[in-house]
């Protein structure tokens, strides 16, 4: 199997007549770790209900594990996973209670239960045993991890999995998804952090306005960044800066200081460097900035950039 979902002119058009989804068409390679991004309305949220079952799409053919959602929705349902962002939780089940629960909603025998297993996995075996709801939050997330792996599937979404969560559980939550991707498990993820998406995913589409902008391997999107960032100081106050060929744009960050946005086709940062010092400008200080997947993410959803 190449595609462990396939999407092909997803729709999905709500009461009202605002249009979600418009003409997805993607495919997640299997084995993958895939990043879905899009700013806040973009249609990431309708799509996974779709995937999950709890959104009906209009139009439009999608692919599960090699299941078809019209066709075999329960064999799809049983193939995937989500992790939803909110923290929803019985808050007197304890996690043990909590998987044993899902397990038997998914139809698993006690035998090929592995609630155990699953909950050392997120490093909650000594919390089997006690209410939900005082966990913290981190550990809340990774339950929820666990609790969609209870079935065995093949194909994970975690859905901003890392939201408000602090600097070591991310990284923690982050070797979490690798490992489970090492052992064959296709992760969708979705998250507003766009350096996870950039350290954790091989392949991402950006989707705004209900459509695909673009679906690409990581390093070839970051190559369609040309903007590269040359913070300056002068030495004497100035309003502007005299124009160069191949500069975008200027933004003014104090009196001596400016940020230079500069193509770097057609300008190298020291070439830029040389104009400003030939126009007499003093150089106090310069600090450059490669550009990364946020400036390829806004430049594509601004309409700046085309794919």
């Amino acid at each position: 199997m190449t595609a462990a979902i396939h999407l092909q002119g997803l729709e999905k058009v709500y009461a009202g007549g605002k249009r979600a989804l418009d003409g997805v068409t993607l495919e997640v390679p299997a084995g993958s770790i895939f990043g879905l991004l899009g700013p806040n309305g973009a249609g990431k949220s309708t799509l996974i209900n779709i995937l999950a079952g709890l959104v009906t799409k209009t139009g439009g053919r999608c692919t599960l594990w090699g299941f078809d959602l019209d066709r075999d929705p329960r064999n799809v349902r049983a193939s995937l996973g989500v992790v939803p962002q909110e923290l929803l939780f019985d808050a007197f089940f304890t996690p043990f209670e909590t998987l044993e629960l899902q397990a038997g909603l998914f139809g698993v025998p006690r035998a090929r239960r592995r609630t155990m297993e699953l909950l050392e996995a997120v490093h909650l075996a000594d919390k089997a045993h006690v209410y939900s709801r005082t966990l913290s939050g981190g550990m809340k997330r990774r339950l929820l991890i666990a609790k969609a792996m209870v079935h065995r599937p093949p194909v994970l979404i975690l859905d901003e999995p890392t939201a408000g969560v602090d600097i070591e559980l991310r990284q923690m939550l982050w070797e979490l998804v690798r490992k489970l991707n090492r052992e064959g498990v296709t992760i969708v993820l979705t998250t507003h952090y766009l350096e996870e998406a950039e350290e954790l995913c091989e392949r991402i589409a950006i989707i705004n306005h209900g459509r695909v902008v673009v679906d690409a391997t990581t390093t070839e999107l970051l190559a369609l960044a040309h903007e590269k960032r040359v913070d300056v100081t002068i030495g004497v106050d100035a309003e502007t800066l005299p124009e160069i060929p191949g500069v975008s744009r200027v933004e003014r960050l104090g009196p001596r200081q400016f940020a230079i946005l500069h193509d770097k086709r057609m300008l190298t940062a020291g070439a830029l460097l040389a104009r400003l010092q030939a126009a007499g400008l003093d150089l106090v200080d310069v600090s450059t900035r490669e550009p990364d997947l946020e400036d390829v993410f806004l430049d594509l959803t601004r309409g700046r950039l085309a794919a």
